[in-house]
């Protein structure tokens, strides 16, 4: 069976966890899409790890774990978490798929000079290459995996692709310019540590699929940071969606039977962009500080995350887009702390009510349109069982999947792989 695990909403909803928890009841674990340019934070009895590049099924030894052709391949960045976990004593199988593009070193200075020029009028970049490798993409001049292994042909490109890129360099960005040489050398550096892991991946994952192997996809983000589907143009360069996951990994769409689609109990999110449920000030402080783990901050960047009260709304669309068969809600227990609790179930634009997510010029005039319910006020992390939830938890859980019309089947109340509560 193949089951894909998405996020409804900007992304930092707790995949990580949910993929590693999931990943024992699986053969293989596919990353499908994005890059470096978000984490997945997982705890377990190795340590904890902020997850870029790797596959969230590296903790399990067992286990096959593929970088698909989808993925935005930061080969350095790859190298570098490789070896932080394998300090950690940890042992994994890794192929690379020959068809995954490579990360480049002048995508994240491109990035990085364009936000530095947009100024006040920035995206709220990670500043890892995304955009621009994307770009280069779908224009057809980046660089396969396979490729580094056809060095007079990757030479040659690379001048062609360098005359273009210089130009930009000198005269838009007045940056110093990229010697194509120096790329080549560092791309045959790349090629030598990876040549071990290089793959037709998806030819083994079809062949693992008529074997009736358990797959896992794992994506990036969440639904509205979709590039066709989210709160464009606050969003990534790839599609974030269960659907994108058959491209991305090179499998039958009609295969992909489970669609788990992860949520927390309340909202947040790194960079710009419209948010209609935010706070601020010293309620959005307590919030973040309490937050996850490790508080309201983002695994890739170390950026605060905004955040605010769960947004029924947008969830329920990113429930939509997904196709979600069930939804998991994570860090129920951060909420534990509140007499009272909000959740967003419509927003308001210019005198009029509405239940549908609305495009991104609507959000930003939007006001939400809370319903609040009684809190708990008591620590619920050690419980587990579901049942013994109480009341208030489990009635704040009820009514979210009401507002989702989605069965909520797990709840996290903590941030271990062992702190999840099945319904």
């Amino acid at each position: 069976m193949v089951k894909a695990i998405v996020g409804a909403n900007w992304g930092d909803e707790g995949k990580g966890k949910i993929t590693d928890m999931c990943a024992s009841e699986s053969d293989i674990v596919v990353r499908f899409q994005g890059g470096s340019n978000a984490g997945h934070t997982i705890i377990n009895d190795k340590g904890k790890f902020a997850l870029h590049q790797l596959p969230s099924g590296i903790f399990h030894e067992n286990i096959l774990n593929i970088i698909a052709n989808g993925v935005a391949l930061n080969i350095d960045y790859l190298m570098k978490e490789i070896k932080t976990v394998k300090d950690a004593g940890v042992n994994f199988k890794l192929l690379i798929s020959e068809r995954a593009q490579v990360l480049l070193p002048h995508h994240v200075l491109l990035d990085e000079y364009e936000e530095e020029r947009l100024g006040d009028k920035k995206f709220g970049s990670t500043k890892s290459g995304i955009a621009p490798f994307y770009s280069d993409k779908y224009s057809k001049i980046g660089i396969q995996v396979w490729e580094l292994y056809h060095k007079e042909r990757l030479k040659e490109k690379l001048k062609g692709m360098y005359e273009k890129i210089n130009v930009q360099f000198k005269y838009l960005y007045n940056k110093p310019e990229i010697d194509y040489n120096e790329v080549f050398d560092i791309l045959c550096g790349y090629a030598e540590s990876i040549k071990d892991n290089v793959a037709d991946t998806a030819g083994i994952l079809r062949k693992a699929i008529k074997e009736g192997k358990n797959i896992l996809l794992e994506g990036q983000l969440g639904a509205l940071k979709d590039t066709d589907h989210g709160i464009y143009p606050y969003v990534t360069s790839s599609s974030t969606l269960a659907g994108y996951a058959a491209v991305g990994a090179g499998v039958p769409p009609h295969e992909i039977k489970n669609i788990v689609v992860i949520t927390k109990a309340y909202s947040s999110a790194v960079g710009e962009g419209p948010f209609v449920s935010e706070i601020f000030g010293e309620e959005a402080d307590e919030l973040r500080k309490r937050g996850g783990d490790a508080g309201e901050f983002g695994a890739t960047t170390g950026r605060p995350r905004r955040v605010g009260f769960f947004d029924a709304v947008a969830t329920r669309y990113g429930c939509e887009v997904q196709g979600a068969t069930e939804v998991v809600m994570t860090c129920l227990d951060v909420l534990s702390y509140l007499d009272e609790i909000k959740v967003c179930t419509g927003y308001e634009v210019d005198g009029k009510e509405y239940k549908d997510f609305l495009t991104t010029e609507y959000l930003y005039q939007a006001k939400p349109i809370y319903t609040t319910l009684k809190g708990w006020n008591t620590n619920i992390r050690g419980i587990d069982s579901f049942d013994n939830l109480p009341k208030e938890a489990k009635d704040y859980v009820a009514f979210i999947e009401k507002e989702l019309g989605v069965k909520i089947s797990m709840v996290s109340n903590g941030p271990k792989r062992d702190e999840i509560l099945i319904r």
